[in-house]
């Protein structure tokens, strides 16, 4: 019985902490009211893009990004030593828009497969000291993005985290997995940094200033870290002073999601792989909510499977799931993503198993270059 009670107020004590991370961090965004945005044309823009063998992704987005209604940008399309047609392809668009400019970036035995080493040489070259992050497989949800993401850059809030959606794919399990995995990763870097505690942000939708990249000197902290540009230069560099949050809808980019386990995997590997280098409060707050999670389900079939102390565990567990239904409901109308919530124990679940093979297999061996 002493090993019941145990079981038991240790479950007792997770819902409580699981509690705490709903009420206190998921609740700042879920429930937060954003000000009207005042918009300005007036901010000369940088859109820079890094492609890799993505030729046909570009034909797709780039007149989605030269046809934006905004008076002063450019974009700077860097070729990161592509093996296809990328480079035939940007000086195809760069022949009919003078506003393109292209950084063809050769492989270099120190920084092979190494995306920063690009993005370095593409923000150095890039005219304007407000620079717009996207990737070569996103899609402006609007014509209006840029207006959007840099609205609000100011004086003293340089880093705009935003939204990068994925495609909605009907009767595709796979892809609500990959939805729902997008929608939690922001809630909770939106979350994080609504409190104060801004720790990652997204390449596919992401601003910051030319200023800020050399005051925290670009990426060399972690230049040798082969993933890691957009999460790792958040982490290390915003603040709660100089960070701003855009979810308005038309602010997204939406991008196509991998459509077999296997190369999401590949995927999430690298993207999982740089939260080791997340500084010691994050990493922290993360894994203890993740290992919470974990808790919560294993702590939950064994006190029901016992039928110990039955009501009140089954008075906790619907407690902690209305609790997060509710974050997940709010949170999943301000980003758009719907048919989610309803499956939502069940990907969940997927998730967590899926995050935890990934830990593993990242332990076992290390993931290779951005492409």
């Amino acid at each position: 019985m002493i090993l019941y009670e145990i079981i038991f107020y240790s479950f007792c004590t997770v819902v409580a902490l699981q509690a705490l991370y709903y009420l206190i961090i998921f609740r700042a965004f879920a429930f937060f009211k954003p000000k009207p945005i005042s918009y300005s044309q007036d901010i000369p823009v940088s859109v820079v893009i890094c492609a890799k063998n993505e030729a046909e992704n570009l034909k797709q987005m780039l007149p989605a990004v030269i046809n934006q209604d905004y008076k002063n940008f450019e974009i700077v399309l860097i070729n990161d030593a592509s093996s296809d047609d990328t480079l035939d392809v940007m000086e195809m668009f760069q022949a009919k828009h003078s506003g393109i400019k292209i950084v063809n970036v050769r492989s270099v035995e120190t920084f092979w497969g190494n995306k920063k080493y690009a993005l370095t040489l593409g923000i150095k070259a890039a005219m304007h000291d407000t620079l717009l992050f996207t990737d070569a497989d996103c899609l402006p949800s609007t014509n209006t993005w840029i207006k959007e993401m840099v609205s609000l850059l100011k004086a003293e809030e340089a880093i705009v985290l935003g939204y990068g959606a994925y495609k909605t794919v009907k009767a595709s399990f796979l892809n609500k997995l990959i939805r729902f995995e997008t929608l939690t990763t922001a809630m909770t870097y939106f979350s994080m940094a609504k409190i104060g505690l801004p720790y990652m942000g997204v390449g596919r939708n992401l601003a910051y200033t030319k200023p800020l990249f050399f005051k925290m000197n670009g990426f060399v902290k972690h230049m040798k870290i082969r993933s890691g540009d957009d999460d790792l230069f958040v982490n290390q560099a915003a603040t709660k002073k100089n960070t701003s949050l855009n979810f308005s809808q038309n602010s997204f980019t939406i991008s196509t999601p991998k459509t077999t386990f296997g190369a999401w995997f590949k995927q999430k590997r690298r993207h999982i792989s740089t939260a080791n280098h997340y500084k010691l409060k994050h990493k922290i707050l993360l894994a203890l909510f993740y290992i919470t999670n974990v808790l919560f389900f294993v702590l939950s079939i064994l006190l029901l499977s016992l039928w110990y102390m039955p009501y009140i565990v089954i008075g906790l567990i619907s407690f902690r799931m209305l609790l997060q239904i509710t974050m997940y409901v709010k949170s999943a109308k301000k980003l758009n993503e719907k048919g989610l919530v309803w499956l939502l124990p069940i990907l969940e679940i997927f998730l967590i198993v899926f995050q935890m093979v990934i830990f593993i297999t990242n332990k076992i061996v290390k993931p290779n270059h951005w492409k």
